[in-house]
């Protein structure tokens, strides 16, 4: 059981990690340059309608993260 817990955690890690990298930020980070080309075709609703959904990842992947975290340090303290 540690051994799943271990992996998702590691899978809700990197997930999380590339959410946050895909977000825009002051000077509109890796979100810009990837997305930048869909702005000017799409127009700028959609480019915020894309970062309201890096924003409700962002939430899913850092609250698993957690409950993985906290689920293997259960696991390795009862030594499951």
């Amino acid at each position: 059981m540690a051994l799943a817990a271990k992996i998702l955690l590691i899978i809700a890690s990197i997930g999380l990690i590339i959410v946050v990298l895909l977000q825009s930020g002051k000077s509109a980070g890796l979100s810009g340059a990837i997305g930048g080309g869909a702005e000017q075709l799409m127009g700028k609703q959609k480019a915020r309608g894309i970062d309201a959904l890096l924003n409700k990842l962002t939430v899913v992947f850092a609250t698993l993260f957690m409950i993985f975290s906290i689920l293997l340090g259960y696991f390795l303290k009862s030594g499951a």
